[in-house]
């Protein structure tokens, strides 16, 4: 059995679980950090540098490297771009702006098929997986809100409590803007930062849905999961392609003259 096998159940029980980002069109690469163990990679279709022929090759990649699942972080609330990536394969997907739990309910309703939700039937490579009976697709397929907005804040109780959401993932940069910061990691808002992850972990757990975040780095994401975080995502293949390349520019340039 894959480790894949069962996922939508560990996040549902709230199991604590490790994710990775990415923002690259690069499935060669994606398929290596898919084998690395990490309980799901996700791809980001909203702010990421990936097409639509791009997340089914990384879907595809993901597959291929066996020990982790895909989400994807569609480009915003609307059923076509949900139904596309769940088709393409995803296990799941993140609804980035969910200021309601009206929206909440659009997102789960577009998830589901009827007579639960408004999925279209057509499942594409997600039939290889779940098997042509809806209910099973429904089963295996996890839906999570962003929460990242004032609004989103405002109404965190409601929307954690939505019927069929599995649970609510916080967008770090935009939730601290949301709470007054002029940039993302603000120092002057940081106490109504962390008391927004408060009331957000609070929500959540009152509605015994799953809590995630993003994280810049593996260190924060254990600190994530040790504060009461379900899951955490650790920083994007972008960033991290950068921050080696930079080490080993700066470690050659320190190197004696000798051992170059």
């Amino acid at each position: 059995m894959s480790a894949a096998d069962g996922f939508a159940a560990r996040l549902r029980a709230r199991e604590p679980m490790i994710g990775y980002w990415s923002v690259l069109d690069a499935p060669v690469a994606t398929e290596r950090i898919a084998r690395l163990g990490y309980d799901y990679v996700c791809l980001d279709g909203q702010h990421g540098l990936l097409g639509y022929s791009g997340l089914l090759a990384a879907l595809t990649a993901i597959d291929a490297g066996g020990s982790s699942v895909g989400l994807v972080r569609v480009a915003a609330n609307d059923p076509a771009a949900i139904g596309r990536a769940l088709d393409a394969g995803a296990h799941g997907v993140i609804v980035p702006l969910v200021d309601t739990p009206e929206q909440a309910a659009a997102a789960v309703a577009a998830t589901r098929y009827p007579p639960v939700g408004r999925r279209s039937y057509g499942p594409m490579r997600s039939g290889l997986r779940t098997g042509p009976k809806p209910a099973e697709a429904d089963a295996a397929t996890v839906v999570l809100a962003m929460i990242e907005t004032p609004e989103g804040l405002a109404n965190v109780e409601e929307i954690c409590a939505t019927p069929g959401l599995d649970g609510v993932y916080v967008g770090p940069s935009d939730l601290c803007l949301g709470v007054g910061g002029r940039f993302p990691n603000d120092p002057a808002v940081a106490g109504e930062f962390d008391a927004a992850l408060e009331r957000i972990r609070q929500a959540a757990a009152a509605a015994g849905v799953a809590v995630g975040i993003h994280t810049p780095a593996g260190a924060v994401a254990a600190t994530r999961l040790a504060e009461g975080f379900t899951f955490a995502s650790v920083s994007s293949d972008l960033l991290h392609l950068e921050q080696a390349a930079r080490d080993h520019l700066d470690a050659a340039r320190r190197a004696p003259e000798s051992d170059r």
